[in-house]
This record gives structure tokens, sequence and C-alpha cells, in this order.
């Protein structure tokens, strides 16, 4: 199951990120979409293969390289994640759901998704190649965050200011950049979207258990009162 929601997961944020960059016209858009699908290939690599693409998973099955029982389940996954992708692309943009809303209510809702879509894109991204056991002293990690980071300005910035992180929010409110009215959309959707990445990764590798410091071989003893 955890491959599934890798592929999901994968296929929904490069489709909400083409959605945004196209839809918004961005100049941008050729490297967002490139920028967010190696970002995301990145960290679901090790778990799925990181395909994103019915396409290319026929191909790794005629390859010999996927079991052709997981062959309609990734289909599936990559569907669904691209159409919830679209979806929020298109309530993020053009959100003509929202249109009975006044235009103040309007920004705020597409604010909070703007930045809590892209906060827990960032957050999954930085918990996989970062803190995941199958990616020790790995060379990548800031080139993929910083792949995210870009793909989410690029498709947001306009709308949400492109923050994805309460102390950016803060520190851009204190030098004029964002009303101190709004700061607290941000911490909403940033800290909500941190929390949810970290309850998916702890889902898809249920057996990372990497202790904070030290190498992951290591067991720590329980603490003994020294009084």
């Amino acid at each position: 199951m955890r491959r599934y929601i890798t592929e999901f997961i994968g296929a929904f944020g490069l489709v909400l990120t083409i959605g945004c960059v196209v839809m918004g016209e961005s100049s941008l858009a050729p490297l967002a979409i490139g920028g967010v699908l190696a970002a995301l290939v990145f960290a679901g690599g090790h778990i799925s293969g990181a395909h994103y693409n019915p396409a290319v998973t026929l191909a790794v099955f005629l390859r010999g390289r996927v079991r052709g029982i997981d062959v309609l389940p990734y289909f599936a996954a990559q569907i669904a994640g691209g159409l919830l992708g679209a979806v929020a692309a298109r309530l993020i943009v053009s959100p003509a759901s929202l249109e009975s809303l006044s235009f103040s209510g309007r920004e705020i809702a597409v604010a909070l998704v703007a930045e809590f879509l892209f906060t827990f894109l960032l957050a999954y991204v930085v918990l996989n190649v970062a803190t995941s056991q199958d990616h020790d002293d790995n060379s990548f990690y800031g080139l993929a965050i910083g792949f995210i980071v870009f793909a989410g300005a690029a498709a947001v910035g306009g709308l949400s200011g492109a923050a994805f992180n309460p102390a950016v929010a803060i520190g851009a409110s204190a030098i004029g950049l964002f009303s101190w009215s709004a700061i607290w959309i941000f911490l909403v959707a940033n800290f909500t979207g941190g929390a949810i990445a970290a309850f998916v990764f702890r889902l898809l590798n249920p057996e990372d258990l990497k202790p904070l410091h030290g190498h992951r071989d290591e067991v720590h003893a329980p603490a003994v009162p020294t009084s």
C-alpha cells in the first residue's frame, strides 16, 4: 500500500504544479515542472520507484521490474493523484467554486490551500531525502529541497507569497512584505502541512527507526537518574 500512496502523492504534486504554473501563465513553467518532478523522484524513488506515470509503469513492468499484480494499483494511484492535483490547481488558480465568497474570503481560502499543499510537499521531500535511513549521507538532498521550493514559488508565489515556512512568513511580515493580519494563514497552513507530511512519512516508512543522533544501528539505553 505504501508504494501506491507514494505514487499518488507524486502524481498529485506533479499535476498540481503543472496546473498552477500553466494556468497562471508563469514564465518559469518548464523549470518549475522539471524541478518538482526531480524533487518528487528523489523523495519517492526508494519506496515505489517514483514512476508517477502509467506509461512509465507499463514500461517498467514489461522490463520485468514491477510485478503484474502491482500494475493496475499503480495506474489507479497515479490517475487518482493526477485528478486530485488538477482539481486543487483549478481551485487555487481559478476557484470557480468559491465565487460566492467575498473577494477577501476568496484570497484567504486560496492562500490557505496553496500554502498547505506546497508546505506538505516540501516537508514530504525533506523527510524522505534528508532523514530517511535509505538515504544516509546522500549528496542530493539540498538540490531536491531547492527544487521543490522553486517549483512552489513559481506555482503559487503570486497567490500566497510562497512562504512555506512560518519563520519566513514572520520575517516577511516584519519587513512589510506580508500583512500582520494575515500571519495566521501561514502559521495554520504551514504547521498543518508539516505535521501531515510527518504522518505520511511514518505511514510509508514504518521500519525507519533511525535515532536522532549517531548511526541507525545504535541502541539508546534508557536514561538513568544521576541523583
